[in-house]
């Protein structure tokens, strides 16, 4: 959920100001698109200089993967600019009214301190490595720098956030912060047999950033940033290379090809063709506009990797349709929100890509083991949909919007078909990464939408690639701050002792309940972290567990991800329930009763999917994944 700042009050001529950061904002934005657009072009040629011409471009991992750094630290700079990084208000909202502003300004100075921090440890790192080099030859600091400047930015627009609040709750919430550094510093100072320790120091800090409202990824921040500051035997810098090097991986560059796949879908014409085809095939069935949820979701997050995307696409076109044949929206939209959830285990979405990725197992592995749990879910869905669904008359659905001819809607719908076929035989065969075939989506949907359907405009063009480079750089920005929590937390040995504790279980109580533990523990975070943020702090601690008590680590990072899904989804507080009520302009306390049915059969299918690993685990085993 987006971050609100106390609304904006004018002290004196501050409309310049305004002015000024609004451009710098933008000019940010069209940055990191035109970073997203060259490390798509570096990406899928480096691809056809390998295949074609057997001269692969040994320097094309790093300079993407450098590239897609600045990506992030833009997009985590814009976000901030626009106040638009996810964060928990849950804890908030339960506060008198008249305390909120004080709060918000609280976290805004929070987000400004790791902001600057990590300036200053990135300008010290920059300076530590000059005159270092990276296997292909280059300077280090060349990588530094552009990081450098996307934190610089972000430190601007985070004071500048500070100050949207009235001066009483901004100076009272600085000096508020100002005296809780100064407590623990004299504590620690004065009564050193008693120092509080960085560990403790970095969950107080974290958890209370979360509750504070502090946006996700600079709670994760302020609690590492804290840990390395009580360390004396850590440097700053290492802190910095831990968040620099978390947001440095190739394969995460999936991430943001696959997202701007599906946004291109959702405006080129392609989107729009496969569920007009659908409606027309099975739309007067019982249920039949449900069972289109159902399909079209299924179908889309097989490119856009993204359940929002997936949510934005199919809602935008299925909702006038409910509403025009007098269907119940709050229906529709709760089944929209579980239909993303089923859809998290189908390739290529992201949280499959970043569980594997930070759990260090096969993405092809993970993609191919979620396939039957989604078809599973689907027919489960589906059922249910039959059974409380009615017949419509379509006829009303194309009173406004006039039919397209069969022939060129048929020939529409399967060139979004042979987009999805591709990317699935690219995974299957093993013949590209999940990079460069995410590379080749995006290339296919532009030439899609720009020379067949003739409904892709340059200047739609260039709003797509902003618009991805600016989500999906929030995104994995979450996922660099993390990397440097994790590394806190590995220095305390804390995955060992989590190991410990959970293999006892699993080893008194059997795997059994070591994975039911497990998933409570996910489907729990998942309601107030979102997606990435749960995965990256859980995944790579219950992973290896799971592994020592017998059980199959792409089965088990399947199940993680769709627990995490479902509280993501889950009301009261499921972040993801909120978005797909705005989405589909319907309320929360109107969706929640017709939407329990559906995530009753979810939760049920869950539990199959954890006694019967077969479900999960056939489909990797016959592509020769697993043995």
């Amino acid at each position: 959920m987006e971050i609100a700042l106390p609304p904006r009050r004018e002290y004196g001529d501050t409309a310049l100001t305004e002015r000024v950061l609004a451009r710098f904002v933008t000019t940010i934005e069209y940055l990191g698109a035109a970073i997203l657009a060259l490390d798509m072009v570096i990406v899928a040629a480096s691809v056809v200089a390998r295949y074609y011409f057997h001269a692969p471009f040994d320097w094309a991992e790093e300079i993407a993967s450098g590239l897609m750094s600045t990506m992030i630290f833009l997009g985590a700079a814009s976000g901030l600019g626009r106040t638009q990084h996810v964060g928990i208000d849950v804890v908030v909202n339960l506060l008198p009214p008249r305390w909120r502003p004080f709060v918000a300004s609280v976290a805004a100075w929070a987000t400004a301190l790791v902001a600057g921090m990590l300036l200053y440890s990135t300008y010290d790192l920059m300076l530590d490595t000059h005159g270092q080099t990276t296997p292909i030859g280059l300077p280090q600091w060349w990588f530094h720098l552009p990081v450098l400047l996307g934190v610089a930015a972000m430190t601007v627009f985070a004071v500048n956030n500070c100050f949207k609040a009235e001066p009483a709750a901004r100076w009272s919430a600085l000096a508020v912060c100002l005296t809780v550094a100064a407590a623990i510093l004299g504590w620690n100072v004065l009564l050193p047999d008693d120092t509080v320790s960085p560990i403790l120091l970095l969950c107080i800090a974290a958890v209370g950033g979360l509750a504070l409202g502090v946006p996700v990824a600079f709670a994760l921040g302020l609690g590492s940033m804290s840990y390395f500051l009580m360390d004396p035997s850590l440097s700053m810098l290492i802190w910095a290379q831990q968040v620099s090097s978390g947001a440095h991986h190739f394969v995460l560059l999936a991430i943001p090809f696959f997202v701007l796949a599906g946004l291109t879908m959702e405006v080129n014409g392609m989107s729009s063709r496969l569920i007009e085809l659908l409606l027309r095939m099975i739309g007067r069935f019982r249920g039949g506009l449900n069972l289109i949820v159902i399909f079209a979701t299924m179908l889309f997050s097989g490119v856009s990797g993204s359940k929002l995307a997936d949510i934005a696409a199919v809602g935008g076109v299925i909702m006038p349709a409910i509403r025009k044949t007098g269907q119940n929206e709050n229906e529709t939209a709760g089944l929209l929100a579980c239909t993303a959830v089923m859809a998290e285990t189908i390739p290529p979405c992201v949280n499959l890509i970043i569980f594997a990725f930070v759990s260090n197992i096969s993405i092809g592995g993970l993609f191919m083991a979620g396939v039957i749990p989604a078809v599973l879910m689907a027919l489960c869905l589906a059922g249910v949909a039959i059974y409380a669904g009615t017949r419509v008359d379509l006829d009303r659905v194309f009173v406004e919007v006039p039919r397209r001819p069969l022939l060129p809607l048929i020939g529409g719908a399967a060139v979004t078909l042979a987009m999805i076929l591709m990317i699935g035989r690219g995974v299957t065969t093993g013949i590209a990464t999940s990079t460069e075939i995410s590379a080749f989506a995006v290339i296919y949907a532009f030439l899609v939408g720009g020379l067949m359907f003739r409904e892709l405009t340059l200047k739609m063009t260039v709003a797509l690639f902003v618009r991805a480079a600016a989500m999906t750089g929030s995104i994995l920005f979450i996922v660099a701050v993390a990397s440097s929590l994790s590394y806190a937390l590995t220095i305390e040995r804390i995955p060992d002792q989590i190991s410990t504790t959970m293999i006892a279980l699993g080893q008194q109580f059997g795997p059994l309940s070591f994975v039911l533990v497990s998933i409570v523990i996910m489907f729990g975070f998942g309601m107030i972290l979102e997606g990435a943020p749960a995965l990256i702090l859980f995944g790579p601690l219950l992973t290896p567990i799971a592994g020592a008590l017998g059980i199959n680590p792409l089965q088990f990072g399947v199940i993680m991800v769709i627990a995490m899904g479902l509280g993501f989804f889950a009301p009261p507080i499921g972040v993801g329930l909120f978005v797909t009520n705005a989405l589909t302009g319907t309320q929360m306390k109107n969706v929640v009763r017709p939407m329990m049915k559906y995530l009753a059969v979810l939760v049920a299918a869950l539990l199959v999917l954890v006694l019967v690993p077969d479900f999960s685990l056939w489909l990797p085993r016959h592509l020769g994944m697993i043995r």
